[in-house]
């Protein structure tokens, strides 16, 4: 498959997952005929003109879901930049009434920015941390961010380093982002009652993260990477050609030989997920393109308390996203109020504070 067939076939799963219709992405494909930054067809240009007539019809949020297409899959040239600074704002003009607000940290590394519902220093709630994978921007997600403080939670939307409006560089120690969000909302929410919905790549963040950091207790992933992907050469020659070279530009690694050398250093073994004593609630797609299927039977050996769920789907499970989220928020609400699988958890290390 090329490149701009590989565009197109994840365009029509990730638009999928973001409420736009088959019938609405098949009126838009055709239109685009290349790759090429400033090329009036392009797929940046195309998705760009469909997002631009959504905005000036008053519809912003069908529109940032086009921008959201538009730099996919991450804004390394001048048309998707655009367009993901216009994901941004057209979020932002859609957010503004339905209590979702905006925060940006400055990292020692860089900047991370994030949408927030339910913080309140006066009544601090337990958190809930979402973010996406390599791909998708928080404000794919953010949308969820108002159910979540409704059933009680303060919840935080963000984006794995590289992605959208994160500046920071992904790498073997990016999982210490966890860490930093919640020393910086401390103030604002219990975070010593941490939960995680960290889809796909993000999930492996958590799960790095929640072997060290009590503070976090549970996590929810969909197709969360943990060591094949990273390590076995059999496996690598099946990833996607998109997935490779975006992992490439937020790794900032300048071939894929390099890339491959990095992400040695990625895997997580049974000893660290051993140290993971919090409920893990994983869905599992049959036919994922992405993730090996040794990763979840590593899981299984290696967790203690872990439960999964499966779907006859692709990466991410896009055609059952209703089933899905469902099971995701339940895995949230048994973490949360003591229903979790396995035995009870036992004391962990101290929080770990992420630095430069």
């Amino acid at each position: 498959m090329d490149h701009l067939d590989e565009l197109k076939a994840f365009a029509r799963l990730h638009a999928r997952g973001q409420g736009i219709t088959e019938r609405q992405v098949a009126a838009v494909l055709p239109r685009i005929t290349n790759d090429e930054p400033g090329h009036p067809a392009s797929w940046a240009r195309v998705w760009t003109a469909e997002a631009d007539r959504l905005a000036r019809a008053g519809r912003p949020l069908d529109a940032c879901r086009r921008y959201a297409l538009a730099r996919f899959p991450h804004h390394g040239d001048t048309d998707r930049a655009r367009a993901q600074a216009n994901c941004v704002r057209t979020f932002d003009d859609w957010r503004r009434r339905r209590g979702i607000g905006r925060l940006v940290l400055d990292h020692p590394d860089g900047t991370v920015a994030c949408w927030t519902a339910g913080l309140d220093a006066r009544r601090r709630r337990p958190l809930v941390v979402v973010s996406g994978g390599i791909v998708s921007v928080k404000e794919q997600w953010a949308p969820l961010l108002p159910k979540l403080a409704r059933l009680g939670w303060a919840a935080v939307a963000t984006e794995m380093p590289g992605v959208g409006e994160n500046t920071l560089r992904y790498g073997p120690d990016s999982w210490r982002l966890l860490p930093f969000l919640l020393d910086r909302l401390a103030g604002r929410a219990r975070v010593e009652r941490t939960h995680v919905l960290g889809l796909s790549f993000s999930g492996h963040l958590a799960l790095r993260a929640a072997a060290h950091d009590p503070r976090i207790r549970s996590v929810h992933t969909v197709g969360a990477p943990v060591a094949g992907f990273f390590s076995d050469p059999r496996w690598w020659p099946r990833v996607p050609g998109i997935t490779v070279e975006t992992l490439r530009r937020l790794t900032g690694t300048a071939d894929e030989d390099a890339l491959r050398r990095l992400l040695q250093d990625f895997p997580l073994g049974p000893d660290t997920l051993a140290s993971v004593r919090v409920p893990v609630g994983y869905v599992v797609s049959s036919r994922d393109e992405i993730i090996p299927a040794g990763d979840q039977r590593l899981l299984a050996a290696a967790l203690p308390r872990v439960r999964f769920k499966e779907f006859d789907d692709v990466h991410g499970s896009p055609a059952h996203l209703g089933p899905m989220r469902g099971w995701l928020i339940g895995s949230l609400l048994r973490a949360r109020f003591g229903g979790g699988p396995g035995p009870a958890p036992v004391p962990a290390p101290p929080p770990v504070t992420a630095g430069p």
